[in-house]
């Protein structure tokens, strides 16, 4: 999860992603995190959230992911990640998972005139071509099609 308006929302796609038999883990960036209500959201996931590094030693608190979905995906996140940039938790994890064999989808949510930057359109690309199916949010943010755009669980 990244740092956007529909953020404030995200327990609702979680609700569709659980009823759809999805096991759902969250992991935020830094100001996700500080949007978002945490403890709630792992009471509905029976998971922590997700924002910190684990230390050496320590045990994973998430399964591993079968698909990944970043939602929302920000101007920021899209381009660091296009860049190798592994500077938090979140953009650590999409750059390990990226070309490893799990599905990506990226759902970014950004402003008109950051999607006009040069390098927005460049990196979308690029992410694309090592495999990421992106999806913009739509300004009427509808999680139904967002949880229909993520390939069923196997």
């Amino acid at each position: 999860m990244c740092a956007a308006p529909p953020v404030l929302r995200i327990g609702e796609l979680i609700e569709l992603l659980q009823e759809d038999g999805w096991t759902v883990c969250l992991t935020a960036t830094q100001t996700a995190a500080t949007w978002i209500d945490p403890e709630a959201l792992a009471r509905q996931t029976g998971y922590p959230v997700r924002v910190e590094w684990r230390k050496p030693g320590e045990p994973e608190l998430h399964p591993a992911a079968d698909v990944v979905a970043v939602v929302p995906a920000t101007f920021n996140v899209i381009n660091k990640w296009a860049l190798g940039i592994n500077d938090a938790l979140a953009l650590g994890l999409l750059n390990e998972t990226l070309c490893a064999g799990v599905p990506v989808y990226a759902f970014p949510n950004v402003k008109a005139q950051l999607a006009a930057h040069p390098s927005y359109d460049r990196h979308l690309r690029l992410l694309q071509e090592a495999g990421v199916t992106v999806t913009p949010l739509a300004a009427q943010l509808e999680w139904r099609a967002v949880a229909d755009r993520i390939q069923a669980p196997v």
